[in-house]
């Protein structure tokens, strides 16, 4: 593979934005196939990433024949490739699924919905394969961008919520590019690289100290990390069905993925955990966040807001493997945002069928589903067992390295956390199962009533997403040998 397939990763879907809104603008059948292509080319070039760097080792791209620091390097290592890999994958399945779901929930919005979705998944991928600080910044701008567009389109009170979410990425935004001014004044270098090489001379001066707690503070918010999370709950709640089965398993990953680039591979751990200190920090807000999103959601009657909160805390194990600054923490932070992907995609996906085929997401509305949609309660199931942390669904694996991060460093309190937080997530999601499955409808309509399936279109793309929790949880090993362990960052 050439490196520079790697550019073809995001700029694929950036230029499909544009083509696809065109198109769109002169008819508007042409914007889903239109987009197809697009995300078909990135998604192959994604995946053929991800199978070279396995079997190679890390590809760099410099941009223009600009060699860094003073050109824009593009970089495919084991952690970004998967990254990659993930995002794209969980795209198809979704942008599938769209197809019914926006046209009953975005009538004659087609084009400006898929162009913004292209917009966003460009955005993401640059994110992930970006050697360049500023570079990061400005594909963080580009995705956050289409995000407050999509996000906007759904419920009366979906314009508030992204307007909420507006300026707390504005916030996000102004800290990241303070923090690397901070560290440019010093290095005088945007490479990652290339300011990773000189940290270790640098990391004494109180400007670098605070450029680490302002990227922690930007980066926090983008994963939604407890307290930082108050954009979430709104957003997910009144946008549209397929936009939040997009962004939801996404947008809060790579930003997770970015606290980890920026943290453990371009200021260090060294620096981070033994000099400053921060990650100790981020492990006990997590173990807040871990729980109080828990206990959030079991109050929730919405499935989407249930869901929303649900996020809350399980971006927060993210958080927490962070925090533990070991490698078994890496490992299950990484393994979380790969099973959170799968997991929350296959709910939110749930979520949108019910609302497709019945018209609300009230749970005590939710009265023998389990008869009339055996598959879709099948697959959300799966999901919400897995979310729990019951064996061999893919929850359990990534809280099992989280649980051997915690016994490393000794942090028994965090052990607990984890422990505990999973009855909470039992208790919310058993709820909803009992309303599902042991609950009749007080008129009985539902023993006359046959299957109720969704649309295959709809309901596909949800079982794949089903058995791919369980085929990742059977697949751990083969996840952590072959790609988590070969992306560990040096000195952790």
């Amino acid at each position: 593979m050439s490196p520079s397939l790697i550019l073809y990763i995001p700029m694929t879907l950036l230029v499909g934005g544009l083509v696809v809104t065109i198109c769109g603008t002169i008819n508007r059948r042409l914007a889903y196939p239109v987009f197809w292509v697009f995300l078909a080319g990135s998604t192959i070039a994604a995946l053929l990433g991800l199978q070279q760097v396995l079997r190679f080792g890390t590809l760099r791209y410099e941009l223009g024949g600009w060699a860094p620091p003073i050109g824009i390097e593009y970089v495919l290592d084991p952690l970004s490739a998967f990254m990659a890999a993930l995002i794209t994958c969980v795209a198809v399945l979704v942008m599938i699924y769209a197809k019914k779901s926006a046209g009953d929930e975005l009538p004659g919005r087609d084009t400006s919905f898929y162009g913004m979705s292209a917009l966003l998944l460009a955005g993401l991928l640059g994110i992930v394969v970006t050697g360049d600080l500023f570079n990061l910044y400005v594909f963080l701008e580009i995705a956050s961008l289409a995000a407050y567009a999509l996000l906007a389109t759904g419920e009366k009170r979906a314009p508030l919520a992204a307007f909420r979410y507006v300026l707390l990425g504005t916030v996000s935004a102004s800290f990241y590019l303070i923090g690397i001014g901070l560290l440019y004044s010093r290095t005088g270098t945007l490479n990652m690289a290339d300011m990773a090489a000189q940290m270790g001379g640098i990391t004494s001066f109180r400007s670098v100290q605070l450029a680490a707690v302002f990227l922690v503070t930007a980066m926090g918010i983008k994963m939604a990390l407890f307290p930082l999370h108050l954009w979430l709950p709104d957003a997910y709640t009144y946008a549209p069905s397929t936009v939040t089965g997009l962004i939801a398993p996404l947008m809060t990953k790579v930003g997770a993925y970015a606290m980890i680039r920026l943290l453990l591979f371009v200021l260090g751990p060294a620096f981070i955990r033994d000099d400053l200190g921060a990650t100790a920090w981020i492990a006990w807000v997590s173990a807040a966040g871990i729980l109080a999103g828990s206990i959030m959601a079991i109050a929730q009657k919405d499935l989407k807001r249930m869901l929303a909160y649900s996020s809350v805390s399980q971006v927060a194990y993210i958080g927490l493997g962070i925090g533990l600054g070991n490698v078994f923490g890496f490992i299950g932070a990484v393994l979380h945002i790969l099973n959170h992907a799968l997991m929350k995609a296959c709910l939110f996906l749930v979520a949108g069928i019910i609302r497709y085929k019945h018209g609300a997401i009230s749970i005590p509305q939710f009265a023998g589903l389990g008869r009339r949609m055996p598959l879709t309660m099948a697959a959300f199931t799966i999901a919400a067992l897995s979310m729990v942390g019951l064996p061999p669904a893919a929850g359990f694996f990534s809280k099992w390295y989280l649980v051997l991060g915690g016994i490393e460093s000794r942090q028994w309190i965090f052990v607990a956390v984890i422990l505990v937080s999973s009855l909470l997530n039992a208790v919310y999601f058993f709820n909803v199962l009992e309303k599902i499955y042991l609950t009749r409808k007080d008129d009985g309509q539902e023993d006359q009533a046959g299957w109720d399936e969704a649309p295959v279109s709809m309901l596909i793309p949800t079982l794949i997403l089903a058995v791919g929790i369980l085929a990742a949880g059977l697949a751990n090993a083969v996840i952590v040998e072959g790609i988590l362990r070969k992306a560990l960052p040096p000195g952790i």
